[in-house]
């Protein structure tokens, strides 16, 4: 099984997310144990990475901060490196899927009912991942004598 390749954007959020979180508990609920370790562990390597870079620091400070804002920042210094070492963007490739693979799935259930020709709607997003809204659109369903 091949890993899907994250985008230096996408890695730079997998690290610094429990800095732009409500709470570490909000955290714990989206992610395992593990998976919040290898953030941590990520962060480290990013910051290791990036640490000679006086502008990239003030972008980590940021973010570390709470700066939704300078991840954008961040990401751009990382999608640097990666490119001039492939060595260290497959290493923090594998630490963010193995980040991605410790999301905690979202299994409930929605069930609806509606009686009397009345309107329902029904969606779920994904909040810690930023997910797409997608909003049904009324549909009738006419029975005719053929």
């Amino acid at each position: 099984m091949e890993l899907a390749i994250l985008s230096a954007a996408e890695i730079a959020t997998l690290a610094f997310k429990k800095f732009l979180e409500s709470g570490a508990g909000e955290l714990a609920k989206h992610f395992t144990t593990a998976a919040i370790t290898k953030m941590d562990e990520l962060r480290k390597m990013i910051w290791e990475k990036l640490r000679n870079n006086s502008k990239a620091e003030n972008a980590l400070t940021a973010v570390e901060q709470g700066s939704s804002s300078d991840l954008e920042r961040v990401a751009d210094y990382l999608k640097v490196v990666m490119n001039e070492q492939p060595e260290f963007a497959k290493e923090i490739q594998v630490i963010a899927q193995e980040i991605h693979t410790g999301k905690i799935q979202d299994n409930s259930s929605n069930t609806m009912n509606i009686n009397d020709n009345g309107k329902g709607l029904q969606n779920n997003i994904d909040k810690i991942e930023g997910g797409t809204n997608y909003v049904a659109q009324e549909m009738h369903i006419h029975q005719g004598s053929d």
